[in-house]
């Protein structure tokens, strides 16, 4: 059950770690000034983006309690899915209350 966790842990730290990564690109990428040429290429970029995100977020999250629920280890499986997703809840309820510490 401790490698659950651990896993769990490890698992919900990483897709925090790639949020943060995409949000200070995001932000410090609009500072950038790019010309009118490339402003068809901004959105296919942005979507993009959102894509992988969403398959790496995906299977950062899921990926290992699929595989693990597919080789028959369900209750194994669900175990990681929910603690993952419960300490990933709590780091975005602290960085919430982060953001609404900082702004007042």
């Amino acid at each position: 059950m401790k490698i659950t966790r651990k896993e769990a842990l490890k698992n919900a730290i990483l897709t925090a770690a790639y949020i943060v990564a995409v949000g200070l690109f995001m932000y410090y990428g609009s500072l950038v000034k790019i010309g009118r040429a490339n402003a068809f290429l901004a959105p296919v970029a942005l979507l993009m983006l959102f894509v992988f995100s969403a398959a790496l977020t995906g299977f950062l999250i899921f990926g290992k309690p699929a595989q693990m629920y597919v080789d028959g280890k369900k209750k194994e499986a669900l175990s990681l899915l929910t603690n993952t997703l419960v300490i990933f809840f709590i780091i975005t309820i602290a960085s919430i209350l982060l953001l609404v510490a900082l702004t007042r």
